[in-house]
């Protein structure tokens, strides 16, 4: 029994006394009891019990590293307990997976939203709607919470605040019977909190029960009933929020009186020297801005987000180009690589560009000083555990150990990471977008401590906050940006937050400032993509690589047939599709693999083992019953080989290159054992029936195309389809969708043996002997047919058109030299050329992004 559930519990230390909190009598929709969870050392959670009622918002606050998070992975099955139980509508579930806590009616917006970067915001909807969001008006779901987003916009081309929304709008279309939002408002401005709490109030209305975790304790004042407390994994405080002041709140989160979040702010002068002087500075998304900031100086960029604040502020660290304007530094004018070298720049979005995910605390904090931490060009590690430990200390940050993973900390804490390395590199401008989002109270006053630390000691800071209170706090200047331009500038006491947001509001945000938008928001807040919007996103999207690979191949063969008209004899053609026919159902096996992430190096190999096995039975003069069971033994053999790369991958710990290197060793190994030499003849029978044509065309091509087609339509619009894009795209994410991502992997693999095993066929066919060699060259060719297909390496985007595009191309070149009489050496040349041209179109292509309204 949840000793909570009828009392306020306070921790004894925290010395507050709280009045009994009137109680529901409603049954309870979700309790944990007794839940604890330990990584290692780090006892994250331990004896914790929380009950959550319809029709209630439930807040759960503390401090980063308090166990909130892991809590509500508990919740959502995310994490596993080590003890304690979960009871969902009363019922004792047992284990939880993501996908079970779906089903049973739990959602959540996660702090790090679970979003598919390489999917567009259909795709990702479609993944978070049960059936796919099939009978659903996807457009809808976005208006639902004023989401302003094209359903045809890649994820990974939006902003923070933007993918946030899109995770609203995936949760809150569920209706769920349990909706927890973890710091939903961190990145988000004033007019989409009110949208998130009109949601929030209509889901209470409608019996939802609502766990809500902030920082922010206005909000809980505005839309929570009741309150639970975590300090260090143990619950620390449960009472009605409207029992509660403000300051008792404060101390059972962090223990102790907090007498004020803000610093002081330092008298400066209007003569004080000018550090840094930004005149007339013109980039994407901005236009003519000036800037200036004064020694001690802190200055903030207030605005509605997406009006250029963070663009001008990646400008003035030397991260994007500009077009026109100066930064001068101590009067000296500076511009791209100086400025990278000079500035520290502390980014919104922490996971994609703030922390290296695979190094530790210490490496993370390290990296930005090596160079002052190097003697004779080592580093020295005493010194380099002193520097990171002391300016660590400064920030009160929480972990087990200096060489703890990053990603084992909390999002607060990964946050103090990028300020400790922000600091070390000594910088002479200081720049920070959301400096504090998803930050807890008690170390957002460490942070700003620090920030005026640093500006007291003549190094420029300058701030982007969607905040008005936090700028208002911590900023003597305040310069409010619309459309990319500088609209108003407040200065000492004119920097309040009734001030900033005035200025924020009172300006124009309706239409972007310059040429021809790619998307502009109508009156609903509807996103309404114009011409060049669908033009962008055709260019970005997975197709435009076939069709400037159809262009190619159509342009190259026109070439070739003007210099010999033989190219197109019915023979010619025949030959060629034959032999593509083998490429393209291998490429298209190792396109499933690197849709994964992964890659497969023993497709080769395998082919060519497949085809030493059927030199043994495939013979003239055998019977057909032998035929069958070759057949039956080359499949097996293959699936066997998908598992065991599979397996290694994702059970043994392998990387895909170290396991499929492996087996293709392996592969080669024991086809060089069964044939030393070529040898054992297939049957003209069986050759001649797998290479039947229909005039010129192999009936074999005209099955790979079908498959290809079907792979493509199944990619799109299945469950299997959009698991496989999910998990090269964000595997975390994809987990947290409850995809069995396991599973999808060895799956992946097996399909790429399967479709190897149809390849071997056609090749067994081409050849007509066993030769142990003949199928090592397709490892490499089809990863470059993939590639050419505009299939990304790290998983997640590509196509299989593109693939047998890609396949197509790469015969036709082998064919093509022939016929204009040029050596093997040509084959290779043409090769990596159309591979570095391909890369740069498609990398240029894809960097294009659209103007945002």
């Amino acid at each position: 029994m949840n000793p909570h559930e009828n009392t306020p519990h306070l921790d004894p230390g925290a010395d507050v006394t709280t009045p009994t909190a009137a109680r529901t009598d409603t049954r309870p929709v979700l309790q944990l009891d007794g839940v604890s969870k330990r990584y290692g050392a780090v006892q994250a959670l331990s004896d914790v019990h929380l009950t959550v009622r319809p029709g209630r918002v439930h807040a759960l606050l503390g401090e980063n590293g308090a166990g909130k998070s892991t809590l509500m992975g508990v919740a959502t099955g995310v994490t596993q307990p080590d003890t304690g139980a979960i009871l969902v509508q009363g019922e004792d579930v047992g284990v939880l997976t993501p996908d079970a806590a779906g089903r049973r009616g739990i959602a959540i917006v996660h702090q790090h939203p679970a979003v598919l970067p390489d999917l567009t915001v259909a795709e990702n909807l479609r993944a978070g709607l049960p059936a796919g969001g099939r009978g659903r008006d996807l457009r809808g779901v976005l208006d639902r919470v004023g989401a302003a987003l094209d359903l045809e916009d890649r994820v990974d081309d939006l902003s923070v605040a933007q993918k946030h929304v899109l995770e609203i709008a995936k949760a809150v279309a569920l209706e769920p019977a349990v909706l927890i939002l973890d710091e939903p408002t961190a990145p988000l401005g004033g007019d989409q909190v009110d949208d998130l709490f009109d949601q929030v109030r209509r889901a209470v209305e409608r019996g939802t029960a609502v766990v809500y975790i902030t920082h922010r304790l206005a909000e809980v004042r505005e839309i929570a009933h009741e309150v639970t407390v975590l300090r260090d994994g143990r619950v620390t405080g449960h009472a009605e929020v409207a029992d509660l002041t403000d300051d008792q709140m404060l101390r059972m989160i962090i223990g102790r009186e907090l007498t004020s979040t803000f610093p002081d702010k330092l008298t400066t002068s209007a003569d004080a020297p000018v550090v840094l002087q930004v005149r007339g500075l013109s980039g994407a998304g901005f236009h003519d801005v000036d800037l200036q900031a004064r020694r001690g100086e802190i200055v903030g960029l207030a605005g509605i987000v997406g009006n250029g604040q963070s663009e001008f502020l990646r400008a003035l660290g030397g991260l994007s180009s500009t077009t026109a304007g100066t930064v001068e530094l101590d009067g000296a004018a500076l511009k791209g690589r100086s400025l990278v070298e000079r500035t520290a720049y502390m980014p919104a979005d922490r996971h994609r560009e703030g922390v290296m995910p695979n190094l530790s605390v210490r490496e993370n904090a390290a990296v930005a000083s090596l160079r002052s931490l190097a003697r004779r060009g080592f580093v020295d590690a005493r010194r380099e555990n002193s520097v990171v430990g002391t300016e660590s200390a400064k920030l009160a940050l929480k972990t087990a150990s200096l060489e703890s993973g990053i990603m084992s900390l909390s999002g607060g804490n990964q946050q103090k990471v990028v300020m400790t390395r922000a600091l070390l590199s000594s910088p002479k401008i200081l720049l920070s977008d959301e400096p504090t989002q998803g930050v807890d109270v008690g170390a957002r006053s460490e942070i700003y401590t620090l920030m005026r630390a640093v500006a007291a000691e003549g190094v420029p800071v300058v701030v982007v906050s969607s905040d008005a209170k936090e700028l208002e706090g911590l900023c003597d200047r305040v310069v409010v940006v619309s459309r990319g331009r500088v609209v108003a500038e407040l200065t000492g006491g004119d920097v309040t937050e009734e001030a900033i947001t005035g200025a924020v509001v009172g300006a124009d945000h309706r239409v972007a400032h310059g040429g021809d938008a790619a998307q502009v928001t109508t009156g609903t807040g509807r996103s309404r993509t114009t011409a060049a919007g669908r033009w962008s996103h055709f260019l970005r999207g997975d197709y435009a690589p076939a069709v400037i690979l159809a262009a190619v191949v159509v342009g190259f063969g026109a070439y070739v047939f003007s210099q010999n008209s033989r190219y197109l004899a019915a023979f010619n053609i025949s030959s060629v599709l034959i032999l593509l026919t083998a490429l393209a159902f291998i490429s298209l096996g190792q396109g499933i693999v690197i849709m994964t992430g992964g890659i497969d190096l023993s497709l080769g190999p395998l082919a060519g083992l497949l085809v030493v096995i059927a030199s043994f039975f495939v013979n003239d003069n055998k019977p057909y019953a032998l035929v069958y069971l070759a057949f039956g033994i080359m499949l097996a053999v293959a699936v066997a080989s998908g598992v065991v790369n599979g397996v290694l991958v994702r059970y043994g710990g392998f990387t895909p290159v170290a396991a499929s290197l492996t087996l293709y060793i392996a592969l080669q190994g024991v086809s060089l054992l069964l044939r030393p030499f070529q040898g054992g003849f297939i049957s003209a029978a069986v050759s001649d029936a797998l290479t039947t044509t229909v005039g010129p065309v192999p009936v074999a091509f005209l099955v790979v195309v079908v498959v290809a087609l079907g792979l493509e339509f199944g990619l799109r619009r299945s469950n299997w389809g959009r698991s496989l894009r999910a998990v090269g795209s964000s595997e975390e994410s994809a987990r947290r969708l409850g995809v069995k991502v396991n599973r999808v992997h060895v799956l992946a693999y097996v399909g790429a043996a399967v479709m190897t095993f149809c390849g071997a066929l056609l090749l067994m066919a081409q050849i007509g002997v066993g030769d142990p060699t003949q199928g090592v060259t397709y490892t490499l060719t089809s990863i470059t047919a993939v590639v050419l297909g505009g299939a990304s390496l790290l998983g997640g985007r590509g196509s299989f058109i593109g693939t047998l595009l890609g396949a197509v191309l790469l015969q036709q070149i082998l064919n093509a030299t022939t016929f204009l009489n040029l050596s093997q050496t040509y084959q290779y040349v043409f090769q990596g050329v159309l591979i570095l041209v391909a890369a740069a179109i498609y990398t240029r292509a894809r960097s294009t992004r659209r103007v945002v309204a």
